[in-house]
Formats: structure tokens, C-alpha cells, sequence
């Protein structure tokens, strides 16, 4: 149970597409309770803000474990958290088909369903799927188990695509080398004010679906200027997956954040 927002993560289950074989075992899926039964009790807030800190130190311990895990692999992993339809499956579709410089690979989280999974799937891409039941996000033990079943190989760009949810995956260190932000010009400008932790937490915002603009009531230079005050040292991106407006820049920034990893294991030529 998510000590934050009282959600339940018991039936979190890590799920391979079924036709992919090339893993030689599988990982049953288990319970991995913060300690608590799923019976909801009103505790004093002493109590709740302890178990609070007690899962997140849990957590932070697990993300370490995951950080070493994907550093003694150059494996740059980005958590890509957005609400629900800002477009971040468009995104890592539009991505993987083309960045190719680099391997791709994909965690993909929801709460029920293989849907994402299937649509990253046909782009050829590896991934598997998290369902996270009553969960509302991922959190480390989560992500090591889906790391054994994916296995990417040495010098993988991975995506975690996590819950649709700007509340609590901003709390939950996956050890991943920073998160994303989606957000979509449809969603209002006042998103970053609205969730600061999630901005606070973010090492880039991608503002997407900028060909509405000019329908929509959204003010970017405002959107900028709030991410700014909650987070200056974010940096802040607009683009049109559908359009490819800013698709370059993103590209140009995965580079910046892998340069090492795309130099040491670009395909050959």
C-alpha cells in the first residue's frame, strides 16, 4: 500500500507479451506489500507520516540497487511520467521508430491491460508490461523485477513508462537517470502549479501537442515561466509528436544525456 495516497500495489505483476520466448526463465509474479494489510485504518498522523518514511527509505535503498544495477550496464533509463493522454506512448512509438542509434528498450506501466505494450511491440521494439492492479504508480522492486525479465542489453536506452499519474511517481526513485515530464497544451497552463512535486522532481518537460495551440487556451511563456519557479534548473521542450515540431530537440537532448552510451555502442558502419 502507497503510505502517501493509500493505493495498494499487492497485485503488481510484471507480464511478457505472449508470444516473446527469448527469456530462458520466468518471474512469477508476487506480493510485495509495504508491511501492511489492505484494510484501510485511519491512523493517527505521527504514525502515517512514519510509515510514509519508512517506505520511501525501502524504496530509496531498491533504486540504488536498480541505479549500480543499470550503471554496470551503461544503460541510461528515463521515467517518463505524464497524466493520462498527454501523448507519452505517441512519444516513445514516434522515438524508438526513429532514433535508432542506440538499442531501445521499454517498461511500460498501467494499472490493467496490454494495450501500451502491444502498440510499443510493433514498432519492434522489446518491452514488457507492469500492471499494477490498485496501484497508482512504480516503484523500485517493481522495476528490478521487470529489468531480470527484459534483460536489456549493455548500452540500451530504456524508457519506464509509468502510471498515468502526476501525484505519487514523483516520489518513487526507480533509479533511473531522470524523469520526463509529459504534459499536453490540452491539459491546461497551470499544470506545474497544480502538481509541484512532479515538477520539482523533473529533469526535462516536454510540452506536447503544440499544433493545437492556436485552439486551445494555453499560454507557453506562462507554462515556462511557473516550471521555472518550482524547478529552474528543468529544462523545458515544446513539441508535436504528431506534427515532429521539436522531435529534433528531444533527440538532440537524449544524446546529451547518453553520449557515452550512444559513442560506445552505435551500430557499426
Amino acid at each position: 500500500m502507497c503510505a502517501t495516497c493509500g493505493c495498494g500495489d499487492d497485485d503488481a505483476a510484471v507480464i511478457t507479451l505472449p508470444h516473446e520466448h527469448e527469456h530462458e526463465h520466468e518471474h512469477e509474479p508476487h506480493g510485495h506489500g509495504h508491511g501492511h494489510g489492505g484494510d484501510h485504518v485511519h491512523l493517527p498522523v505521527t504514525e502515517t507520516i512514519t510509515l510514509e518514511q519508512k517506505v520511501l527509505a525501502k524504496n530509496d535503498l531498491l533504486a540504488q540497487r536498480n541505479r549500480e544495477w543499470l550503471a554496470a550496464r551503461d544503460i541510461l533509463a528515463l521515467n517518463m511520467t505524464s497524466s493520462p493522454g498527454a501523448g507519452k506512448t505517441t512519444l516513445l512509438e514516434r522515438t524508438i521508430r526513429e532514433f535508432t542509434e542506440v538499442p531501445i528498450a521499454v517498461i511500460e506501466g498501467d494499472q490493467a491491460t496490454l494495450l501500451d505494450a502491444e502498440r510499443i511491440e510493433a514498432t519492434g521494439c522489446r518491452v514488457v508490461q507492469i500492471n499494477t492492479g490498485a496501484g497508482c504508480h512504480l516503484d523500485a522492486e517493481m522495476t528490478y523485477r521487470a529489468l531480470e525479465t527484459l534483460d536489456p542489453a549493455p548500452g540500451t536506452l530504456l524508457f519506464v513508462e509509468n502510471v498515468g499519474n502526476l501525484v505519487c511517481p514523483a516520489l518513487f526513485d526507480l533509479g533511473e537517470r531522470g524523469k520526463v515530464v509529459v504534459i499536453s497544451v490540452t491539459e491546461g497552463t497551470d499544470k506545474p502549479l497544480k502538481y509541484p512535486h512532479m515538477f520539482a522532481a523533473a529533469s526535462l518537460v516536454l510540452v506536447n501537442k503544440i499544433d493545437l495551440l492556436p485552439y486551445v487556451d494555453f499560454d507557453l511563456d506562462k507554462c515556462r515561466e511557473y516550471v521555472a519557479r518550482i524547478n529552474p534548473h528543468a529544462q523545458i521542450l515544446p513539441l508535436s509528436v504528431t506534427s515532429g515540431s521539436g522531435m529534433a530537440q528531444w533527440y538532440d537532448w537524449l544524446r546529451r544525456q547518453g553520449s557515452a552510451t550512444i559513442e560506445d555502442h552505435s551500430p557499426a558502419t
